[in-house]
């Protein structure tokens, strides 16, 4: 299916159905931390900006479909993280356990590669194993844990971070 997945970056158009996938997580899991859904003015703040490196883009079938979104995001608002981006990965819940997340890692590496990242940041709810099984098979090195830092459903939840050094400045 890898080869068949196209990667462009997020638009007005795909704005409706990347809120649609992230509150799918917001209201059913422990994937997102946020408690309440998005509007369509928070997600677009949060995937579209103007900086060129910090930019979202869509995983379409070979048919055009959305199958989810990958983002590279500020890590930290400091400059001495500049070269450092955190990456986000949301598939729609039927494309789970498709090898989509695998290949979307992989574009948004070459991307951050070719934008001179560093290092690659994913932080995910400890609980959230298919994540933290995805990083971990990629080359991401588990490098914090947290405990009960969230709280969501009325749990305390743990976060986990991973991290890759791609190499670059």
């Amino acid at each position: 299916m890898g080869e068949s997945l196209l990667f462009t970056e997020i638009r007005e158009e795909h704005l409706s159905d990347v809120l649609d996938i992230y509150n799918y997580y917001v209201l059913n899991t422990t994937v997102s931390f946020h408690t309440e859904p998005l509007s369509l003015d928070e997600m677009r703040q949060s995937v579209m900006n103007d900086d060129p490196r910090f930019k979202s883009y869509v995983i379409l079938s070979w048919d055009n479909v959305i199958q989810g979104y990958v983002l590279i995001a500020r890590h930290k608002s400091k400059p001495a993280y500049d070269s450092s981006g955190e990456i986000s990965v949301y598939l729609k819940p039927a494309c789970v356990g498709k090898r989509i997340g695998q290949h979307a890692l992989r574009f948004i590496e070459k991307r951050a590669a070719e934008l001179d990242f560093h290092v690659l940041v994913a932080t995910v709810c400890a609980e959230n194993e298919r994540s933290r099984q995805l990083f971990s098979k990629n080359g991401y090195e588990q490098c914090a844990y947290f405990k009960e830092i969230g709280c969501k459903f009325g749990r305390r939840l743990d976060i986990a971070s991973y991290q890759k050094i791609l190499g670059g400045t």
